[in-house]
């Protein structure tokens, strides 16, 4: 079996990219061995795990690799066959190598992007690490997603219409700012673990997870 890697990265910080790595691999890994690397050295994954009660544990392995640097692949293939997915949580610093290192053995590269601007602008770097990675990883498939979204905001509106000319494809599905995605990481799980009040957020992670299965073709 040979694990299939998601990696979440965006260079700009307060992407959620965290938030978006934990929700997925936790949603995910009910149903499939699922293993996170916190390549972030601030380690948030660890934390937002290790929040999570003894008898109710997060439900996927969290890993902290965040000082294997742009040797992080290498460690990565370490874990290839001992889990069904792996999801690479990226740290945000623009000079950081670990994104570059962990896209060289990804099947999908996920950017979480919040619809304003300057957040536009400020992902344009991304963009670029992922061109110079195709030229080796020439099967990497890469999507948007739109996070934190605002749906009424006429700012957002005419964002989201300009994304297509980011260069990369959109997910079809988007998760919305929403204050279930910050108490989930209270508890060290996800929306699912927070009852009825969260069901909004279960089925935009739900949504997610089936898209982000089809793309990289899991057995649901």
């Amino acid at each position: 079996m040979r694990s299939k890697i998601l990696v979440v990265a965006n260079q700009k910080g307060g992407a959620g990219k965290t938030t978006v790595s934990m929700q997925l691999a936790g949603t995910l890994g009910r149903k499939r061995k699922a293993l996170v690397v916190d390549a972030d050295p601030q380690a948030t994954a660890t934390r937002w795990s290790s929040s999570a009660p003894d008898d109710n544990p997060f439900p996927a392995a969290v890993i902290g690799l965040g000082a294997a640097g742009e040797k992080v692949h290498r460690e990565i293939k370490r874990f290839i066959g001992d889990y069904e997915l792996i999801i690479v949580d990226c740290p945000p610093a623009s000079d950081s190598p670990i994104p570059q290192s962990a896209l060289l053995v990804a099947d999908l590269a996920l950017v979480p992007i919040i619809p304003s601007p300057l957040d536009l602008w400020a992902s344009v770097g991304i963009r670029k690490v992922i061109d110079s990675v195709l030229t080796i990883n020439e099967s990497l498939k890469t999507r948007l997603l739109i996070n934190q979204c605002q749906p009424n905001i006429n700012l957002t509106k005419e964002v989201v219409n300009i994304l297509p000319d980011f260069g990369i494809k959109v997910m079809k599905k988007r998760l919305h700012q929403r204050t279930a995605y910050r108490q989930s990481a209270l508890i060290g799980g996800t929306v699912h673990d927070l009852g009825n009040e969260a069901k909004i957020a279960v089925s935009e992670v739900d949504g997610l997870s089936r898209e982000i299965s089809g793309i990289m073709k899991l057995q649901l």
